[in-house]
């Protein structure tokens, strides 16, 4: 298990916990919740934020808010 800033680009994981207090709110919304699947598109320079698609939305999160989320990878 890893967090989600250390994916590499193109690499798919499974989201299998997070920090629920240091989580907006908004990303469990649009989907960022345990079992769903999500693969790192494009880091902006300086690698921060992060372009992320989870399941089938698309979005951009900083690295400091996908430090607390933890993925394993897929096989």
């Amino acid at each position: 298990m890893i967090s989600l800033d250390l994916l590499k680009k193109k690499q798919s994981a499974v989201i299998d916990q997070f920090k629920i207090e240091k989580l907006p709110l908004k990303l469990i919304e649009m989907g960022c919740l345990p079992g769903n699947e999500i693969t790192l598109l494009q880091r902006a320079p300086f690698k921060d934020p992060i372009y992320l698609k989870v399941d089938q939305s698309y979005l951009a999160i900083r690295r400091e808010t996908a430090k607390n989320i933890f993925v394993r990878l897929k096989s």
